[in-house]
């Protein structure tokens, strides 16, 4: 999953980019409105944190161009502000959710999981396409009850293809949604990371749940629970 901080007190960001990722998340991040609207443009994000309070541009203003421009990933406000009027217009402006400083980083990171679930059609933390299950909470997969011994890359490869069970995923989309501007985007490593995927998912050879569409990309084919 890719995330955007947009948070102008340094010390913060850096705290809330290293929270984020280590929830397995691939974080950009930005101090003021202006660079938070480039970005928010510019990359396909699964969710936004983005503070109100902004040099430049306020926050405000950056979730209403935002959604202006067609940008549908969900976001979510964290600011000092806590008066409910507040929170009605970031509400109104576009957010989906709204945070209070001081904050839990676990708080944050649910929260997050939840909206990059909900924007997919998942309620629930744990998600399922039988034979595989998998425990966003946790950052667990299972196939047929039994846990996978999966590296981060795999588990966050597989947990797009699930969220996005059923669809068509072009390699530039996963490769976007993965790695980091300044890492490798070499298709052929993709590709080895799908293989070594299919080989703990199909030990078998009798399951072989994610296609490869010549042209296209890959599809998980495995029905949603």
């Amino acid at each position: 999953m890719r995330g955007l901080v947009v948070e102008d007190d340094a010390a913060l960001r850096k705290q809330l980019v290293t929270g984020i990722t280590a929830a397995g998340f691939v974080v950009d991040s930005a101090g003021d409105g202006i660079e938070a609207e480039y970005f928010g443009l510019e990359y396909p994000y699964d969710v936004a944190v983005i503070d109100l309070g902004l040099p430049r541009r306020d926050g405000m203003s950056v979730i209403r161009r935002l959604r202006s421009r067609g940008c549908r990933y969900p976001i979510l406000i964290l600011t000092a502000r806590d008066r409910w009027q507040d929170k009605v217009a970031g509400l109104d402006a576009g957010a989906d959710d709204y945070l209070v400083k001081p904050f839990q980083m676990p708080e944050l990171v649910a929260r997050l999981r939840a909206l990059v679930r909900r924007t997919g059609g998942w309620a629930d933390s744990v998600i399922a396409c039988p034979p595989l299950k998998l425990d966003t909470r946790e950052q667990r997969a299972y196939l047929e009850d039994a846990e996978l011994d999966l590296t981060a890359y795999e588990y966050q490869l597989l947990a797009y293809l699930m969220l996005h069970a059923g669809e068509v995923v072009s390699k530039t989309e996963l490769t976007e949604h993965l790695y980091p501007d300044d890492a490798s985007r070499d298709s052929n490593v993709l590709e080895v990371f799908i293989r070594r995927l299919r080989q703990k998912l199909d030990p078998d050879e009798c399951l072989n749940p994610i296609e490869t569409l010549r042209g296209r990309g890959y599809r998980l084919a495995l029905p949603r629970a």
